[in-house]
């Protein structure tokens, strides 16, 4: 819901029928009867100000328009995440703990950018299948199972035994959700790797770094050839 206040307009109808009644009954021809005007419409209007209250109103938010990317799968994940991360959110405004509160909005975060990473590349959505279908809607429960019991008010056994199963879980939960979002990234790091070793291989042919022979020979010995002492035949190392 969404709090909008409307001011009331009665204190500024006031002031100006006060003006135009001081008009019609005295006189407007001296500085200091528009002074004395003055004066009585501010009054009218303080007075209509404190007892016209404002007008507060909760109307609905708009929900915001849902993507469509022609990709049925995609647009599901996109919708099931917008609720996820909503009911995150409502999560965190409930919950008091300071430590469980930073968890969820550091989950919040993390989720955010699966989505997106998932949005941007539609080809890794099978591998945040069991993370959509399992692992975040198990979160969820966990954290309103703790949001309820936490709005009782009271401690016993029970209640206390549901809050710290769910907080001493947290750290596991938190580290999971990270690295569901560094594996999206496993690919690349693949390609960085493969592109890394090849660039360091063409500069060392091309003579523009020292290649792994150059490093680990002693530096007064020859490049172009090894000669063994028993039979003194010389072994020629192409670089």
């Amino acid at each position: 819901m969404k709090t909008i206040v409307r001011k009331s307009m009665i204190p500024l109808y006031a002031t100006a029928v006060t003006w135009v009644l001081y008009a019609l009954f005295f006189p407007l021809y001296q500085v200091k009867h528009f002074i004395i005007a003055a004066i009585a419409a501010a009054v009218v209007g303080l007075i209509a100000r404190a007892l016209c209250k404002d007008v507060v109103e909760e109307v609905p938010e708009k929900e915001p328009e849902p993507e469509v990317t022609g990709n049925e799968e995609l647009d599901k994940m996109l919708a099931d995440g917008r609720a996820a991360l909503a009911e995150l959110r409502r999560l965190d405004d409930n919950i008091a703990d300071e430590k469980i509160s930073a968890d969820i909005v550091h989950l919040e975060s993390v989720c955010n950018r699966i989505f997106e990473q998932v949005k941007a590349e539609p080809k890794k959505l099978p591998q945040i299948r069991k993370f959509m279908s399992y692992y975040l809607p198990t979160t969820l429960k966990l954290l309103k199972a703790y949001d309820q019991v936490s709005s009782q008010g009271v401690e016993g056994e029970n209640i206390s035994a549901t809050k710290g199963k769910v907080a001493g879980i947290m750290d596991s939960i938190v580290a999971a959700f990270d690295k569901q979002l560094d594996s999206l990234f496993g690919d690349q790091a693949l390609d960085i790797s493969t592109d890394i070793t090849v660039l360091e291989n063409m500069m060392a042919r091309e003579g523009f770094s020292e290649d792994m022979i150059h490093k680990t020979q002693h530096p007064n010995q020859p490049a172009s050839s090894d000669t063994d002492d028993d039979t003194g035949e010389g072994i020629t190392l192409e670089l």
